[in-house]
């Protein structure tokens, strides 16, 4: 363990030595956000050639000149100070491995005065999304953030989780992120997909058959929620589930209990459930097509997914993420007219059919640097034209003009750092900074 004294009192002994005791990563600060201690675990996951001890830590996760709610973060120390408890966040650190989402738990420490005199903060890694450059799920606008704070709630618990959002938004990459997360990691996840199942088969496949239970039953095969124990089973758009089978999902959430098909025998389920779907439940309840108190169940806690138009600053992110991978092997770039051509675009499937536009350019791009032409027709659209020659129209300006806004607000490091991020020249960015003073 490594300490330095406070600026205020002197650090006590026994204070630095509990952190020493526990297994995650965990810092102690001052009242003036400078970092007096820092345990193993964290100088492990986050150790860098310089000590931590006696820098701020906004600083040192940030790299920002400023505590974190003057730069336009969430600071846990600040409203540790003004609610006198436990605050938790989510923030983008800095980190040897690039950056990467971090769960942050603060709990302020108080003195024999009682005046809160110490910050305790646990940090909690989410290696299942990451900033630029990074594996998983990626995303720095507002509307991911959300999403991802959600997830870094609920995941340690056991509640059941409804993710609700448009197809293609990426919803099993969220499942897999709660599963990641929770004390059920090493166990089984297990994905079933309720509308590609016919009612017939339904039952058999969540919950098993035994040999002879139907036609075709030659053996006894264990259904889904068996082969789930233990860990996370999730459903996949479970608005598509029959009226008749709904009253057996039910029963397996109410009682923990399931028999399989053709057997007396009650057996016990071990399942985390996280459900998805892109239907509208709440009136589907409404008109009798979902069981009210299934949707109850299931809809413990909510994450609205969010759609690839409310994050658009993340364009760019996403497209080098994508290109990365549908291409691992050649160093794609997007040349800008088909970026702005990507941000014009609708896409209705969203972060899917991102994918697929990127993949299919990738094949159709011979060099190094995708261009118009390497687009699909339907993505080119009405706006080939203006895209193609000189200007822009005025409705691509205005959304291009949102993403640079948006990507601004966000970003509080240097010019060149933002450029790199956005996929553009410094020269460029130089240029539509320019333009945006302008108005």
């Amino acid at each position: 363990m490594s300490s330095t004294p406070s600026a205020g009192q002197p650090v006590l002994p026994e204070l630095v030595s509990y952190l020493e005791t526990l297994s995650e990563p965990h810092i102690l600060c001052d009242r003036d956000y400078r970092i007096v201690a820092a345990n193993t675990a964290y100088r492990a996951a986050f150790g860098t050639t310089r000590s931590v001890l006696g820098r701020n830590c906004y600083e040192v996760s940030h790299r920002y000149p400023r505590p974190c709610d003057q730069a336009g973060e969430s600071c846990p120390l600040t409203r540790s100070l003004q609610s006198g408890t436990r605050e938790r966040v989510l923030h983008l650190h800095h980190t040897p491995r690039g950056e990467e989402y971090v769960a942050i738990e603060l709990s302020p420490v108080r003195d024999g005065e009682g005046r809160i005199a110490w910050f305790i903060e646990k940090m909690a890694p989410m290696e299942v999304a990451r900033g630029p450059g990074g594996g998983g799920m990626v995303g720095r606008a507002p509307a991911f953030r959300r999403m991802l704070e959600l997830v870094s709630r609920v995941a340690p618990a056991e509640a059941a989780v409804l993710l609700q959002g448009e197809s293609g938004t990426g919803k099993e990459l969220v499942a897999q992120a709660i599963h990641a997360a929770s004390p059920r990691a090493g166990r089984p996840f297990v994905a079933v997909d309720c509308s590609g199942l016919p009612e017939t088969l339904f039952e058999s496949e969540l919950f098993g058959h035994e040999r002879g239970a139907f036609t075709g039953a030659s053996a006894r095969k264990p259904g889904l929620v068996e082969a789930a124990a233990g860990g996370t089973l999730f459903l996949d758009e479970v608005g598509d589930i029959p009226l008749g089978m709904q009253v057996k999902l039910l029963r397996l959430l109410e009682t923990g209990t399931y028999r399989r098909v053709g057997s007396t025998e009650l057996r016990q389920a071990d399942i985390r459930l996280v459900s998805a779907t892109h239907r509208p439940l709440r009136e589907m309840v409404a008109e009798g097509s979902f069981r009210q108190d299934l949707y109850y169940r299931i809809n413990t806690f909510p994450i609205p997914v969010p759609p690839l138009r409310e994050r658009l600053a993340d364009l760019p992110l996403l497209v080098a993420t994508l290109l990365e991978r549908v291409a691992p092997r050649r160093r794609l770039t997007l040349a800008e007219p088909a970026l702005r051509c990507l941000a014009a675009y609708a896409f209705p499937g969203n972060v899917r059919e991102l994918r697929n536009v990127l993949e299919r350019a990738s094949l159709m791009c011979d060099g190094e640097q995708i261009d118009l032409g390497h687009l699909p027709p339907e993505v080119l659209g009405e706006v080939a034209a203006p895209l193609a020659g000189v200007a822009m129209s005025g409705g691509l300006r205005r959304l291009e003009r949102q993403a640079l806004l948006e990507a601004l607000r966000e970003h509080h490091g240097s010019r060149r750092a933002l450029a790199e991020r956005l996929g553009i020249s410094e020269r460029t960015l130089y240029r539509k900074l320019r333009d945006l003073e302008r108005g």
